[in-house]
């Protein structure tokens, strides 16, 4: 009988008995599973707390910690909720077995077991965990995927409703017109160029290192596309571009979308100041794209959890803010080499900085 998972499954087993341990452990290793030993309850929660098993053989009568204290620290948070555990046991009480399942095992053995039997158990039990770890995880790939679908679209699309209020309303100059229709072809442009490139590369985005990105051509970008959207809230934006143009390691259209997100928040957080875009030398071999306002900056206790996942800046946020932007840039700019960071201002306000390799 052959180990049918097809993987390398750790079973951990856990028996007072030196000669149990051996005979069990000789038994799982032939049929291909990884063996860990404990001869103890705290030795086996310490496994489980420090390098979780696939399933754990666990002896219901131990001296002093038996089987039941152990699952007690067990579902109380020294092992992972769904590690499946079997009893072994030479009680054949019916009132035990039942006390054994209340205590959360999902099967027992009795003592002496049949090799084949004990085998068969093993191996059903591994089979459903490592599913439900297979569909747990392509439960959270699709909700990356969703997660980013929402955060690349919404810039855009944000765009499209800014410019097309402004010529439903006709709150405009004659002259803006042609460049708000502009602004609205290209940010539509962009969103169906994202979902094409989710779709051709089944929801996988390449940060890859081996494109590139003009800083001064980034910059300008941002520039013009945001213009509107800046005087409208009041930022007086200072350019500084480098003396001459740098190309950094990250694919341009990713650059811009990271970049676009430390816009959007300096309009959200910062309206009515001076916002700064500038791209800079940074350590040797990178350079800077740096964006700082003259806002309120951000509170220190915001600061330790700025770039967690669905942290958002201030409370009293619109239902917009998913607090997904900053993460997913830091994440974006640590695979493409780089990193980002944020710093407080002397006089006050915001700055961060991405700080990518040089092409």
């Amino acid at each position: 009988m052959s180990n049918p998972s097809g993987t390398t499954a750790k079973i951990l087993v856990v028996d007072d008995q030196p000669a149990n341990l051996r005979v069990v452990g000789m038994l799982l290793s032939r049929q291909g599973y990884q063996v860990v030993t404990a001869d103890s309850g705290p030795k086996a929660l310490e496994i489980c707390e420090t390098d979780p098993p696939d399933l754990v053989l666990l002896d219901m009568m131990m001296p002093g910690m038996d089987g039941f204290q152990v699952m007690e620290e067990m579902r109380a948070g020294a092992a992972p909720p769904s590690l499946p555990v079997v009893f072994v046991t030479a009680a054949q009480d019916r009132d035990l077995l039942l006390r054994a399942f209340d205590a959360g095992a999902v099967d027992y053995v009795t003592k002496p077991f049949l090799p084949e039997e004990l085998l068969a158990r093993v191996s059903a039990h591994v089979g459903l965990k490592l599913t439900r770890d297979r569909l747990e995880r392509v439960a959270n790939e699709r909700q990356e995927l969703v997660n980013l679908v929402a955060h690349d679209l919404k810039n855009p699309l944000s765009s499209v409703l800014f410019a097309s209020e402004m010529l439903i309303t006709g709150a405009t100059k004659p002259e803006r017109v042609p460049r708000y229709m502009s602004m609205i072809h290209e940010s539509a442009t962009d969103a169906l160029g994202y979902i094409r490139q989710y779709l051709e590369s089944t929801g996988r985005r390449d940060e890859g290192a081996a494109q590139t990105a003009s800083l001064t051509g980034t910059i300008d970008w941002l520039v013009q596309r945001y213009e509107y959207q800046l005087e409208a809230r009041g930022l007086q934006v200072k350019v500084e571009r480098p003396a001459q143009d740098v190309s950094v390691r990250i694919d341009e259209r990713v650059l811009r979308q990271v970049s676009e997100n430390l816009i959007t928040n300096a309009m959200k957080y910062a309206p009515g100041s001076e916002l700064t875009i500038a791209g800079r030398p940074g350590a040797p071999g990178y350079w800077q794209l740096v964006v700082a306002d003259r806002g309120p900056g951000i509170p220190p206790a915001k600061q330790r959890e700025l770039f967690k996942p669905f942290v958002r800046l201030h409370e009293g946020d619109d239902g917009m803010s998913s607090g997904l932007g900053l993460s997913l840039a830091k994440q974006i700019v640590q695979k493409a080499g780089g990193q980002l960071w944020y710093e407080d201002r002397k006089s006050g306000g915001a700055r961060f900085v991405i700080e990518l390799p040089q092409a």
